[in-house]
């Protein structure tokens, strides 16, 4: 929290007072228990306060909602951070007032940084580091970062983590948790978008982030995965000195992408950027099923080399197999301009509630898809389709899965940081022109070692299995018990019909032996010759032309005659 603090003794208990604003006339004194978590009920008044002054009706200011949202700490901070991605919700002005929270939190002490970094590895600093630096290098809202060097002279960058935060993130979640479930109760609208899943996703997400071995984990997975984009670099973990609340990694040197200047960007290829951080975005979704899910401008950095470090790997998405294969079929819809094929896609993915209504849902996002596609196909950013689809979804009564969510926050981030580097930079076509090599490493992944065990494991199971089902199919023959239930509409049409098809696929083939005779012919001398080639080939030719000629006529006409009547 903002504002200055002390320590004072309430009932034999050390507490930490705040002196914060909060946005309101006045000082408010919110009163922190010893481990630095408000308690319940400062925490209490301090929610109701921010709900019954932002249900008003109207827009309120901007910087006056960041403040707020700083105010009341870490948790909502990060909401605040995860709002300021969010361009489909939210105006430019308050877009431009939240993303300060990204990287303008006040940092916390050294002497809390030295308490938690030996209390994680166990020994003291001076011991672990030849260098450390006091002054942090970014602060956000869950930790802040300092550079150190190692004993071994290894430069690194060390995440710590606030003290006691932990604990206020699980009291604020608790109590969002009780605010959802009396939203769903008593308010139609909030139980459409349902807040409890809202919040209990936010609460995975967030308490995952908050253990950094994970974190480490995370990092050496999209390395590994990144390992051929040779303009992408993501820090190794350190794992000696990495704990719960510390992440040591390697030191990136280089600078937001949001602060280099346009005259530094004129001497990098920002095109090739752009195109390999997309690219590489679509090989974790849509190939390897793991993904950094936030990929804001705060967390991407240029490199002294000119190329792009992808930090804060705390939040990543997973996508199953099956998934992955719907959301291919997805983005390139949205990406063609496909609103048919985007809404039967994103139907599958929903689960169907009461009163569900298709026809108006895939009426909606067709027209949607058509009215971007109508504009300017550039102008089409598959990540703002998707958040509008999970909404659309709420409103005809179908649940989008979170993954859609998940992945439409990202390329929407995507999209932010593409424009960023290369204003030209066409994110849909990116997605076209890479969907051959998507769908062929797609086909490659398919025909893997473990893909073709566990083919050989489903054809195992079927012959074990298939004696006994024949014997049951039998035993019910023999005993007069089995049915057979097959219903034909005018069976009489089909037979005629699948006649008609017979001896056309029969005619085609003799034409088809026809030209292959001939041709086998035509090398054969002779002294009966047409326009000098040999007789009887030409003969061939001949009849397997007047064949196919009478053939297309034959079809021709009656499509004619079927679609007159």
């Amino acid at each position: 929290m903002a504002g200055s603090f002390t320590y004072v003794r309430k009932m034999d208990r050390p507490f930490l007072v705040s002196q914060a604003t909060c946005g309101k006339p006045g000082t408010q004194i919110a009163v922190f228990d010893e481990m630095g978590a408000p308690t319940k009920l400062s925490r209490y008044k301090d929610f109701t306060w921010f709900t019954a002054k932002y249900a008003r009706p109207g827009l309120p200011d901007p910087d006056e909602l960041a403040a707020d949202l700083e105010s009341l700490g870490p948790t909502f901070i990060k909401i605040g951070q995860l709002l300021s991605t969010r361009s489909d919700l939210l105006p430019p002005a308050y877009l431009n007032a939240l993303a300060r929270l990204q990287d303008s939190v006040a940092p916390f002490s050294f002497e809390d940084v030295e308490t938690v970094v030996q209390e994680e590895l166990g020994v003291r600093m001076s011991k672990a580091f030849f260098e450390f630096d006091p002054v942090p290098i970014a602060a956000a809202s869950l930790a802040q970062v300092h550079r150190a060097v190692l004993r071994s002279g290894r430069e690194v960058a060390v995440k710590v983590q606030r003290p006691g935060i932990e604990a206020q993130v699980t009291s604020d979640i608790e109590f969002l948790t009780q605010i959802a479930s009396l939203v769903e109760r008593f308010s139609d609208a909030g139980r459409k978008a349902d807040p409890t899943l809202i919040v209990e996703e936010f609460r995975k997400a967030l308490l995952a982030e908050l253990d950094y071995r994970q974190e480490a984990e995370n990092l050496r997975a999209i390395a590994s995965q990144l390992r051929d984009f040779d303009r992408i670099v993501v820090p190794e973990p350190v794992d000696d000195y990495t704990r719960r609340r510390v992440l040591t990694m390697e030191y990136v040197s280089g600078t937001k992408i949001t602060r280099v200047s346009p005259v530094e960007l004129c001497d990098i290829d920002t095109q090739d950027l752009a195109e390999q951080l997309f690219r590489a975005y679509l090989q974790q979704v849509l190939i390897d099923g793991v993904f950094h899910a936030d990929p804001h401008p705060g967390n991407v950095f240029i490199t002294t080399d000119h190329r792009l470090a992808l930090l804060d790997l705390g939040m990543i998405g997973r996508v199953s197999p099956p998934m992955q294969e719907q959301l291919f079929r997805l983005v390139l819809g949205i990406a063609e301009g496909d609103g048919d094929q985007a809404a039967s896609v994103a139907i599958q993915l929903g689960e169907k509630l009461e009163s569900f209504d298709e026809a108006a849902l895939r009426r909606a996002i067709v027209d949607m898809v058509g009215r971007y596609h109508g504009v300017a196909l550039k102008d089409l950013n598959a990540g703002r389709v998707m958040l509008e689809m999970g909404r659309m979804g709420a409103d005809h009564r179908l649940r989008m899965s979170p993954e859609l969510a998940l992945l439409g926050k990202t390329l929407l981030n995507l999209d932010h940081i593409g424009r960023t580097l290369d204003p030209t930079f066409d994110a849909n076509a990116s997605i076209r022109r890479n969907a051959a090599d998507l769908m062929r490493r797609r086909m490659m992944k398919s025909i893997s070692p473990a893909n073709i065990f566990a083919s050989m494991q489903d054809a195992k199971e079927f012959v074990e299995r298939l004696p006994g089902r024949v014997n049951r199919i039998l035993d019910a023959v023999a005993a007069s018990e089995l049915r057979v239930k097959v219903e034909i509409i005018d069976d009489g049409a089909i037979i005629g019909g699948l006649q008609k098809v017979a001896n056309r696929i029969a005619l085609g083939l003799v034409l088809a032996a026809l030209i292959v005779g001939a041709a086998m012919l035509m090398r054969v001398q002779t002294t009966f010759t047409i326009l000098g080639y040999p007789g009887l080939a030409m003969l061939l030719f001949l009849a397997a032309a007047a064949g196919g000629v009478w053939l297309a006529w034959a079809i021709l006409s009656h499509d004619v005659r079927t679609r007159a009547h």
